[in-house]
This record gives structure tokens, C-alpha cells and sequence, in this order.
């Protein structure tokens, strides 16, 4: 049997039709019941505008802000 036989070929394509059915399949499985009001919930926090100080943030930089002009002033006297 020699490996390059002409007449000896694979159809794949029936085994890529199964597996995209089977994908298919698993993402239905997957999805949430109510997957459109889980999408508009994803899609409104999406857009929802970033404040940029927000709880500790706003800290953090005060403290940073802090240390930084603590170190500016000692250096400076």
C-alpha cells in the first residue's frame, strides 16, 4: 500500500460539519437562559463612564500627592 495512492483520500468535511455542530451544541449549552439581558447588562457596565477618583483611588493619590511633596519640601530646606 503505498501512502501517496491517489485513490485512497479523506473526506474531511463531514467530520468539520459534526465538530462545528457539536461546538454549536456546547455554546447553546453554555449561554445563559435570558442571554440577551445578560448581553444588554455586559454591553450598559461597558459604557458606563469611569471616574477616575473613585473610594480609594482618590486615597492612594492623596497619599502619593503626600509623600511626594513631603520628599519635594525636605529637599528643598
Amino acid at each position: 500500500m503505498d501512502v501517496f495512492d491517489p485513490d485512497l483520500r479523506i473526506d474531511i468535511r463531514d467530520r468539520i460539519r459534526a465538530h462545528g455542530a457539536r461546538q454549536l451544541t456546547v455554546a447553546r449549552l453554555a449561554a445563559p437562559a435570558d442571554w440577551e439581558g445578560a448581553l444588554r447588562h455586559a454591553i450598559a457596565q461597558h459604557r458606563e463612564p469611569v471616574t477616575i477618583f473613585r473610594g480609594s483611588d482618590l486615597k492612594l493619590f492623596v497619599q502619593s500627592f503626600l509623600v511626594f511633596f513631603t520628599a519635594t519640601m525636605v529637599f528643598l530646606i
